[in-house]
């Protein structure tokens, strides 16, 4: 199955936490993306709730914004609309 365009809930609110932590800390999305190891195309997707993130990167993009990974999950709510299975 290829990439979705469409906002995922839990992908969006991360998303959103990524970018304002980014800014906080003053990072351009290339910036971010140097420091985490991945390319700002990738960034930028996240930031736009395009991406359903693996635990692995975000434990990266924490570790590149100086954060603990559950501050940027804690909370996040799954949408309703995928189906069981």
């Amino acid at each position: 199955m290829g990439r979705s365009t469409r906002r995922l809930d839990a992908a969006a609110g991360f998303g959103q936490r990524v970018r304002s932590a980014r800014t906080a800390a003053g990072l351009t999305q290339m910036a971010l993306a140097e420091v985490a190891g991945m390319h700002f195309t990738y960034i930028s997707s996240v930031e736009q709730g395009e991406r359903n993130v693996s635990l692995e990167n975000v434990v990266r993009l924490a570790a590149a914004l100086g954060l603990d990974p559950g501050d940027l999950v804690r909370g996040l709510s799954p949408t309703d609309d995928h189906p069981s299975g």
